[in-house]
């Protein structure tokens, strides 16, 4: 039994292996041995690191990486707190809302969010024309209003951290604080905020490496704001003449060293500290009725209007306008942009770009999801109920596997997959469809495993010893014991899988073959040409099918799931 287990072990971890450490391996080998995956075995030492200290673009976008992930992560924790500390009290209309909304902003590419802030502030945008407030433009593109941007498209991150561990509390702590004449600012400063201050560094650390990694947002301010940063000099590396593989692997190494940085704050953080108060006193959290819930409803209404409604609202407006300076009148109003999407040239029968890169962007990411899937479904029954010796490597993988950003693994998959003694092994995946679907894998698979992994901790590993005593393998325990029972994680993982595999633009800028379109290029593409109502059109049909496609899947799912229950309910009669 225990060499089934490790052979599922074995195979599962040398997947992630392959697929995610790998890839930051070469970007760290690159950056000592520059031309080691080039056929040039030379040494080139420490001193290329230091080169970023001398070089104004590479020390630019390193120094704007850093201050927008730290100003995101600060003020994006600090609104996820105050959010959440609201929400985990009082029940009110919004909140429902709020939450609806959270998980809105955290599956949202950035680079569609980033569009539609470009199209509302820039100096032609809808809130200078239309309202003529010429302030909103020099507050949003200088740093500290992509700041503010940032904050409000990843405080969900933080958001969720906190408001889950409100869950429960030991609520004598706070009372006695109150008996004791605190006021409820107090109480909430010296007893709640401490006892919740690791759910606050997770948000905190979840924050600064989803922005510091991201790269929709400097894609879509090159169009009308200068702002390099790591991620978009990486990509500008790859894609200049001539290629600078030396430039974009050191790059990636500092931002690998930032990732790594914060990951560490978080542990030392945690381990320095004791936080194990909840005890058999502790009860669930009841979220009461506030005094003034309009006021509740108020502020948090309008607070989502700007984060959620404005970046939204406005591509779907601009999507409707045949001239965005000529404002919201019947005779501005068209569906031509629409149209376009599905009309074809004249003399050419061929589908246009945008239908092929979304039938593209769609098959490989149901590929991705699928796969994905299944390996964090084997993920999560190794590291939940075996003693594979794989599990401590499994465990390192998985969480890597959170702080990879898209451009990282991007270059480290040029580095392994672009080798010229992988052809006669039929293995030469770049410039490949099939490299795209393991880079969608490889970026799913966190989703994957950390969706599976709550529902498998649900489980009693009795059931399993049981069915292993009479003889099921390791396959059969999975098949017949714990699917049934996770059915609907592995649904919820494989959406979930999906959705953020179909928008993902740093994997598919860097990795896309040559005249094949995708989804994503498509519209960063007519965006940054000036095409701005295909561009919001295309974005806009896009989030529907991607929409549409979950509900429809997720509603066949339970239908399927209540057609097995049914039948077996009746072989057991």
């Amino acid at each position: 039994m225990k060499s089934t287990e490790a052979h599922w072990g074995g195979t599962v971890t040398f997947l992630l292996f392959l697929f995610i450490f790998l890839p930051l391996l070469a970007v760290l080998i690159n950056v000592v041995f520059p031309g080691f995956f080039f056929g040039k075995l030379e040494y080139g030492g420490f001193g290329l690191i230091t080169e970023i200290f001398h070089r104004p673009l590479w020390r630019q976008s390193l120094w704007n990486s850093v201050l927008l992930a730290l100003g995101s992560a600060t003020f994006g924790t600090m609104i996820g707190g105050a959010l959440a500390t609201v929400r985990a009290r009082w029940n009110f209309a919004a909140g429902r809302l709020l939450d609806t909304a959270a998980w809105l902003l955290l599956i949202a590419p950035s680079f569609m969010i980033a569009q539609g802030w470009v199209l509302f502030a820039s100096a032609d945008g809808l809130v200078h024309q239309w309202l003529g407030w010429t302030w909103v433009t020099s507050f949003i593109f200088q740093p500290s209003g992509l700041v503010f941007v940032m904050a409000l498209s990843k405080f969900p991150l933080a958001y969720l951290a906190i408001v889950s561990a409100t869950e429960w509390n030991v609520r004598q702590f706070s009372q006695a604080a109150r008996l004791n004449g605190a006021k409820p600012f107090t109480v909430w400063r010296t007893v709640d905020f401490p006892l919740a201050l690791p759910s606050f560094l997770a948000g905190w650390t979840l924050v600064f490496m989803d922005t510091i990694g991201d790269f929709g947002l400097p894609a879509a301010l090159a169009t009308v704001y200068k702002f390099p940063t790591l991620t978009y000099s990486i990509y500008s590396a790859i894609y200049q003449s001539p290629v600078r593989f030396d430039m974009a692997g050191v790059l990636a190494f500092y931002l690998v060293i930032l990732l790594a940085l914060a990951m560490a704050l978080l542990f030392f953080a945690l381990r320095r500290s004791r936080f194990d108060f909840l005890n058999a006193k502790a009860v669930r959290t009841v979220r009461e009725k506030p005094r003034h819930a309009w006021a509740y409803n108020i502020v948090i209404g309008g607070f989502l209007l700007i984060c959620l409604g404005i970046p939204i609202g406005t591509s779907a407006v601009v999507s409707l306008l045949k001239q965005m300076g000529e404002g919201l009148t019947a005779g501005n109003l068209t569906l031509e942009h629409y149209s376009n999407l599905f009309a074809s040239a004249a003399g050419d029968h061929r589908l246009l770009e945008y239908v092929e890169g979304l039938y593209h962007s769609l098959t490989i990411a149901a590929a991705a999801a699928v796969f994905s899937m299944l390996i964090g479904f084997v993920t999560a029954y190794v590291l939940s109920f075996t003693e594979s010796r794989f599990k401590s490597a499994l465990q390192l993988f998985s969480v890597i596997s959170l702080a990879v950003p898209g451009v990282v693994l991007g270059i480290g998959y040029i580095f392994i997959w672009n080798q010229k003694w992988l052809e006669p092994l039929g293995l030469h995946l770049y410039g490949t469809p099939a490299l795209l679907v393991i880079a969608g894998i490889a970026g799913a698979i966190p989703y994957a495993v950390r969706v599976q992994m709550g529902s498998f901790g649900a489980l009693s590993g009795t059931m399993l010893k049981a069915a292993a005593i009479q003889g099921a393998g390791v396959f059969d325990r999975m098949r017949h014991i714990v699917l049934p029972l996770v059915r609907q994680s592995l649904l919820m993982a494989t959406l979930a899988s999906f959705g953020t595999s179909i928008f993902d633009l740093a994997l598919a800028s860097m990795l896309k073959p040559a005249n094949y379109s995708l989804m994503p290029l498509v519209i960063d593409r007519a965006f940054e040409f000036s095409r701005y109502g295909y561009a919001t059109a295309a974005t806009v049909v896009s989030c529907l099918v991607v929409v549409l496609l979950i509900v429809a899947l997720q509603a066949t799912g339970r239908w399927v799931f209540r057609r097995l229950d049914g039948k077996r309910n009746q072989e057991l009669v």
